[in-house]
């Protein structure tokens, strides 16, 4: 999708962070832009920051867990921008700490929003974008945490490598419906995730995210320099993916040593296999 301008997106998560960067990002790009977010007034906020560049915007209250309001978003998205060129499945909450500590009630959560949320993305836009006219795509927001397994994020990765291999299948099938799909696979960033506690329905309960679940993820050492992007990188990043159709979009490169570290394991399974068929 090389003239993103005159364009539709949809962006779910977009009251703050890596959304709310996106949806700036296409609005620069001369986009008209759905905002979608659990919290209205952030949702709002945004949706009123592409306005004033003179671009149309809406703001929606969505909780993407819910297949009812992410239907209700397809609904007001088409109903009033008249179409979705590019979707953004963003939304994510995080629980951290080790599996044997976590509960029903962190998975029930961190799944529903970080992999429900992008199903019911999916099955709420996917056939009405086939029905659209010229090109389109699809962007889901996974994780380095969905490529590697890391300390302390179990939950979180779990959802997320669901959110990656998603995004492969769906890449595979509708590219002959010329539907591009990317996913989008940050490291760090400067975003409100790790307070993600704020917007968690009561009916899950809590899970206080401590300052030892942090230090897990680093092994109790400094973060990288690189580690704690600022959203707007990991838009323009996006931006560029969109024009390219990539597969995989990646914004932290030093996580490579570690993905190549998983694959050598991987490898080093299929050799096992092949020496015993000798």
């Amino acid at each position: 999708m090389r003239d993103l301008a005159g364009k539709v997106a949809v962006v779910t998560g977009g009251g703050s962070g890596i959304g709310a960067a996106l949806a700036r990002g296409f609005a620069a790009e001369g986009m008209d832009v759905a905002v979608a977010d659990i919290q209205a007034d952030a949702a709002e906020q945004v949706a009123a920051e592409v306005r004033a560049t003179g671009r149309r915007a809406i703001a929606v209250a969505t909780d993407v867990s819910s297949a009812d309001s992410v239907e209700a978003l397809a609904n007001r998205s088409f109903a009033e921008l008249g179409a979705c060129h590019v979707l953004c499945n963003n939304a994510g909450v995080l629980v951290m700490g080790g599996l044997e500590t976590r509960t029903r009630k962190d998975w029930e959560w961190v799944l529903g929003v970080n992999l429900w949320g992008v199903i019911n993305g999916v099955l709420a836009f996917v056939p009405r974008m086939l029905a659209q006219p010229g090109e389109k795509q699809i962007v889901n927001t996974g994780s380095t945490s969905g490529l590697i397994a890391a300390p302390g994020v179990g939950v979180y990765g779990t959802a997320k490598y669901g959110v990656v291999g998603l995004s492969e299948h769906l890449r595979r099938d509708l590219s002959r419906h010329g539907i591009g799909v990317s996913v989008l696979c940050p490291g760090g960033v400067q975003t409100k995730i790790l307070h993600s506690e704020r917007n968690r329905p009561a009916e899950l309960g809590t899970s206080k995210i401590e300052r030892s679940d942090v230090a897990l993820l680093t092994g109790g050492g400094p973060l990288h320099p690189d580690e704690m992007q600022p959203p707007e990188a990991i838009a323009a990043a996006v931006i560029e993916g969109i024009r390219a159709n990539d597969a995989f979009i990646v914004t932290h490169a030093h996580y490579r040593e570690k993905v190549e570290a998983r694959h050598a394991e991987l490898m080093r399974a299929f050799d096992k296999a092949e020496a015993r068929r000798r």
